[in-house]
């Protein structure tokens, strides 16, 4: 193919010139769309596309407007253009217009991404995720879910199956290899924000329960200081809400109790003295539970006698002592919680101490809620909780978002090598500082004390 410089020349454009070399590009870069005519248009797209590899800022700017100037002239024209470069250009020039598409199309009027041309950046989106990275998968899911075409639920849902397809949900879960664990929470990551009440979670909660969960801790991340069981377990909490009718309900339920009851320990053995006879209470992980809980309480709505009728007595019981006294250890961390938040307000909120400590009375209490439920004879369903790392109020997806940078001046600067996370940040609980000295209290001694 032949070079920029070349294509150019073919217009007309390049002058021999040496010392104004620079001044003449941008000037041809200006005059571009005006050769943008018929079958010329996808040409010139083309060799715009290719420009965007430019690290002149003033350059930049003029190819970005030129793109948006053809753009408007003939959408589909120039999406060939973007796409063949998209397709089969050099790494760079992929990578910006990727990030073209991604900033500048939700920038252009209804008149020009009409429904057909909507089509056509699915279709095209389509080939390009059979060989994309992860960063560029995130990107294509941002520019796919801003179409206005793809904003029903028979359009969420075309999204949830590319979604379904990309993170290979066919395929055996192996939890030692990092790529292929960073290729699941990278997808489901992206899935979650299109549930909802009528574009259901099932494949991807049937996954987690079934190959995920049980390899819980032997799973590898490439991601530094991630915990990715945790991470693991609050993205099953937030499909768990939007689960449709599974296939295998008792099963993947039993799966999930199972893995709770691994987070819900026994009370310590006592002396006959009436202390403990082991030197120290168990450490009680409530983040990991309000995840767990929450998931087992969506799910068992499904199957309400679960607990009564599909476990034994013994087991049952069992449980119960398990819930009991993890309720007591919630009232102790609860009391100790408000003692510590209580006249606080404005910036005496906003530091980081009691930014943690309004977080994880969010998740005791949540914690505490479903623990009733179960406890009610039958075990109950019916309260609602936010789990505690989500904004009590709704988001719309489109509104999601909506501060990034559209409007830069400048050429993207190449992105590091290395694993990519999304947006949204993840609440590590008070694993040491606080959740440790829970077995510095005696649970029976404080209730008797009340």
């Amino acid at each position: 193919m032949p070079t920029v410089e070349e294509l150019y020349r073919n217009y007309g454009i390049l002058a021999d010139a040496t010392e104004q070399v620079g001044q003449i590009r941008r000037q041809a870069i200006k005059e571009l769309p005006q050769f943008a005519t018929g079958e010329n248009l996808p040409r010139v797209a083309d060799i715009l596309t290719q420009l965007l590899q430019t690290d002149d800022s003033a350059e930049f700017n003029l190819v970005n407007n030129a793109l948006l100037s053809i753009f408007k002239m003939d959408a589909k024209g120039t999406l060939g253009g973007l796409f063949s470069q998209i397709l089969q250009g050099e790494d760079i020039v992929r990578e910006r217009a990727i990030k073209f598409l991604s900033t500048k199309l939700k920038t252009l009027p209804d008149e020009v991404l009409t429904k057909e041309v909507e089509e056509l950046i699915l279709t095209e989106s389509k080939k390009v995720l059979e060989d994309v990275t992860g960063e560029e998968f995130v990107l294509f899911m941002k520019i796919l879910s801003g179409l206005k075409s793809l904003q029903t639920v028979s359009g969420r849902q075309q999204l949830v199956e590319l979604v379904a397809e990309q993170a290979d949900l066919e395929q055996t879960f192996n939890p030692s290899d990092p790529d292929c664990v960073d290729r699941l929470l990278q997808c489901t990551r992206q899935a979650v924000p299109l549930f909802s009440k009528n574009v259901h979670s099932t494949r991807f909660v049937t996954y987690f329960c079934e190959h995920v969960l049980p390899n819980l801790s032997s799973l590898t991340t490439p991601v530094e200081g991630l915990d990715i069981q945790l991470e693991v377990l609050k993205l099953l909490a937030e499909m768990s809400s939007f689960c449709g009718d599974m296939e295998k309900l008792e099963t993947n339920l039993r799966k999930l109790f199972d893995k709770l009851l691994e987070y819900m320990p026994l009370p310590p053995e006592e002396a006959e003295n009436g202390e403990n006879a082991g030197n120290e209470e168990p450490k009680l992980q409530f983040s990991y539970v309000e995840c767990l809980l929450y998931s087992f309480h969506q799910l068992g709505r499904k199957l309400p006698d679960f607990l009564t009728a599909k476990l034994n007595a013994e087991k049952l019981k069992d449980f119960k002592i398990r819930l009991q006294y993890f309720a007591r250890g919630l009232q102790v961390y609860i009391r100790q919680l408000r003692l510590a938040l209580q006249g606080k307000t404005g910036e005496a909120l906003k530091t980081e101490e009691n930014k943690i400590k309004v977080v994880a009375l969010k998740i005791t209490n949540n914690i505490n809620v479903l623990i009733k439920d179960l406890f009610h004879i039958p075990p109950s369903y019916k309260s609602t909780v936010t789990l505690s790392w989500k904004p009590v109020q709704k988001v719309e997806i489109g509104q999601k978002r909506a501060n990034e940078d559209t409007t830069s001046g400048s050429p993207p600067k190449k992105s590091p090598a290395g694993p990519k996370r999304d947006a949204r940040q993840i609440y590590n609980p008070p694993s040491g500082k606080y959740s440790s000295n829970l077995g510095n209290f005696n649970y029976e001694r404080s209730l008797q004390g009340k």
